[in-house]
């Protein structure tokens, strides 16, 4: 079957492969030549394969997983870093991907915080200027 993962930047792998191994929120599953059609988020976490008898891995930052046909398996993600040595994308590259990740859930709470204090502000606004009556 036919791998490919793509960033908005590049094309990281693009070969065959006679099996992979993914995770998504549920755990980790398996993908075989005529899989069924299929579609997942995938979490970060390293994506492994299998071909030619060599077990290749790519980190990857989350993303969404494909398979049509059978034959075919896509992987569209934001980040990914592909390489023979599974110690060394687990320790530095799925590290550093989950740190960008967390930093980003926690810019995303501060800005609906942000979002939140404003709208609060524009009600008390609202309701001062309706009590004084100058909505009427």
């Amino acid at each position: 079957m036919r791998l490919r993962i793509v960033t908005p930047l590049s094309v990281v792998v693009d070969e065959d492969a006679e099996s992979l191994r993914a995770q998504d929120a549920s755990g980790s599953f398996s993908i075989r030549p005529g899989h069924a059609p299929f579609l997942t988020a995938l979490s970060v976490s390293i994506l492994s394969w299998k071909t030619t008898g060599l077990e290749r891995f790519c980190a990857l930052r989350g993303g969404v997983l494909t398979v049509t046909g059978g034959s075919s398996v896509a992987i569209a993600t934001r980040e990914a870093v592909a390489g023979d040595d599974l110690a060394t994308l687990d320790a530095e590259v799925l590290t550093r991907f989950q740190a960008d990740a967390d930093e980003e859930r926690v810019e995303h709470v501060e800005t609906m915080r942000l979002q939140m204090d404003a709208v609060r502000q524009m009600i008390s606004r609202l309701r001062q200027g309706a009590d004084k009556g100058q909505f009427r």
